[in-house]
């Protein structure tokens, strides 16, 4: 059986399309509201590695605009603050199972990872 990570937040249509996708499937899945807790730095640094920060970052989201950041050059360690803080900013879910990770509403990448 498949083990699933999701972290996002409860009010968010693609979590809750992410955590239907695997119940629906009866994959395992640990549900990290990141509303309640933060990522770790470790685990937002393999989302990084695997899609970069504009892969990862929701830039066309309210957040990331009324926030300014299209226009700020921060640092690695202050998106990562910002993050915490507003983890919004993100593009949700961001769902990891085994060694693969995905970014945003990804259903053949979520497919991919209940595959034996």
């Amino acid at each position: 059986m498949a083990n699933v990570q999701i972290f996002g937040v409860k009010n968010s249509p693609a979590t809750r399309a992410a955590e239907r996708f695997f119940k629906e499937r009866r994959a395992v899945i640990q549900m990290v509201d990141l509303k309640k807790k933060a990522m770790a730095a470790g685990e937002i640094k393999r989302f990084v590695g695997r899609f970069g920060w504009n892969g990862l970052l929701d830039v066309e989201g309210k957040a990331y605009v009324d926030g300014g950041l299209k226009y700020l050059k921060l640092s690695e360690a202050e998106l990562m603050e910002r993050i915490e803080r507003e983890p919004s900013l993100l593009r949700l879910p961001l769902v990891r199972g085994g060694k693969l990770v995905s970014v945003g509403q990804a259903e053949d990448s979520w497919k991919a990872m209940l595959a034996p």
